[in-house]
C-alpha cells in the first residue's frame, strides 16, 4: 500500500492530504522502465563476455580455432619428418657427395643460421595463439631456408659431377693399339739404350712395336693440338691436348687419319703405325705429358685392359732394353 503523504495548511490551520499528479506518475514510471530495460542490456552484454554464456556463433567459433589448432599439430608433425629427411639429405651432401668431389662441406652455422630481420613476424603477434602461429611460420620459414641452400649445394654437385665425366673422359685411359696388333712393347718409360747412339738415355714414352699401317688411337677425348712432322726425330706425329693439363703425343706414323684442331674421342682412329722419323722400325712411341711434364704412360692403362694383362705389360715396360727411336 502506497503512504499517503501531508502538508500543512498554514491559512486554515489543517492537514490536508498531498495529491500526485497523474503526470508525474507516469513519468517516474517510465523512468523506472527505461532504468530497467538499459540495467537489464548491460546485463546482457556483461553475460556476453563471459565463458558461461556462449552463443551459436560462439560454439562455431570455438571450433574453428580447435580444427585449426589441430591442424597446426598434424603440420608440425609432417614438419617433423620434412626435417629428418632434410637432415639426411644435407648429412649425404656433406659426408658423400662434397667428399667425393673433393669440395668443402657446408657448416650447420651456415644452414641452421636465423633469418634476417629484428621481428618477422610482428604482425603474428597480440593474439590467443600467436605463439603457436608464430612458431609454425618459423618452422617454415627455417625449413624453406634450408631447402633453397640444399638446392644450390645439388647445383654445385651437379656442375661438379659434369665437371668430373669431362674430366674421366679427357684422362688418356687406353693403350693407343690393341694387344692383338701388337707384334711386342718394345720399349717402356724410363732410361733405355739408344739404338743409334748405344748410350744409356731417358726414353719419355713408351714404344708399341706393330706393322705399318696398323690403327692408333687416340687415347682420350680432346683436340688435335699438332699433326705434321716438323719436330725432330718424332716424324709423322700427332699432339692432342686433352684439357685439365693433360697432352698426349704419337710418333712414327705412317699416315694421319686426323687434321690440327679437329676434335677427337676416346677410341677414334688418329693415325696409323709407321717408321718415320728418327726409328728403328714400325713402331708408335706414346707419350702423356701432365702439367707440362712427361709421366708414365704405364700408370693410364685402366680402360682396355684387364688385370693379368697390366701386369705382363708392367714387367715388359719395366725391362731395361733397347729402344726404338
Amino acid at each position: 500500500m502506497a503512504k499517503v503523504k501531508y502538508y500543512y495548511d498554514s491559512e486554515n490551520l489543517a492537514y490536508r492530504k498531498i495529491k500526485v499528479r497523474k503526470r508525474k506518475k507516469f513519468g517516474v514510471a517510465a523512468l523506472f522502465l527505461v532504468a530497467s530495460a538499459l540495467f537489464g542490456f548491460l546485463c546482457f552484454i556483461v553475460l556476453l563476455n563471459t565463458p558461461y554464456f556462449e552463443t551459436p556463433k560462439d560454439r562455431l567459433q570455438a571450433r574453428e580455432i580447435d580444427n585449426l589448432k589441430l591442424n597446426f599439430a598434424i603440420l608440425n608433425k609432417k614438419m617433423d619428418q620434412v626435417d629428418d629427411v632434410v637432415e639426411a639429405i644435407e648429412d649425404r651432401d656433406n659426408n658423400i657427395y662434397r667428399v667425393y668431389f673433393n669440395t668443402s662441406a657446408i657448416p650447420d652455422s651456415v644452414r641452421k643460421a636465423g633469418l634476417p630481420g629484428i621481428n618477422r613476424y610482428k604482425a603474428l603477434q597480440g593474439y590467443d595463439n600467436s605463439q603457436l602461429v608464430t612458431n609454425t611460420t618459423k618452422r617454415v620459414d627455417m625449413l624453406s631456408k634450408e631447402l633453397a641452400i640444399q638446392s644450390k649445394s645439388l647445383d654445385v654437385i651437379l656442375n661438379l659431377a659434369k665437371a668430373k665425366n669431362k674430366l674421366l673422359a679427357a684422362i688418356p685411359a687406353i693403350q693407343p693399339v690393341r694387344n692383338e696388333n701388337l707384334k711386342r712393347l718394345a720399349s717402356g718409360f724410363g732410361y733405355r739404350t739408344d739404338p743409334f747412339t748405344k748410350a744409356r738415355k731417358m726414353h719419355e714414352g713408351m714404344d708399341f712395336s706393330a706393322n705399318v699401317g696398323t690403327p692408333i688411337y687416340a687415347t682420350g677425348d680432346g683436340v688435335v693440338k699438332n699433326a705434321d712432322n716438323n719436330t725432330s726425330g718424332f716424324g709423322n706425329h700427332v699432339v692432342i691436348r686433352h684439357g685439365y693439363g693433360y697432352e698426349t703425343l704419337y710418333a712414327h706414323l705412317s699416315k694421319y687419319n686426323c687434321r690440327a684442331g679437329q676434335r677427337v674421342k676416346r677410341g677414334d682412329i688418329i693415325g696409323y703405325v709407321g717408321s718415320t722419323g728418327r726409328s728403328e722400325g714400325p713402331h708408335l712411341h706414346y707419350e702423356v705429358h701432365k702439367d707440362g711434364n712427361v709421366v708414365n704412360p704405364l700408370n693410364f692403362y685402366y680402360g682396355n685392359i684387364s688385370a693379368i694383362e697390366y701386369v705382363a705389360i708392367s714387367k715388359l715396360a719395366n725391362q731395361e732394353n733397347q729402344s726404338l727411336d
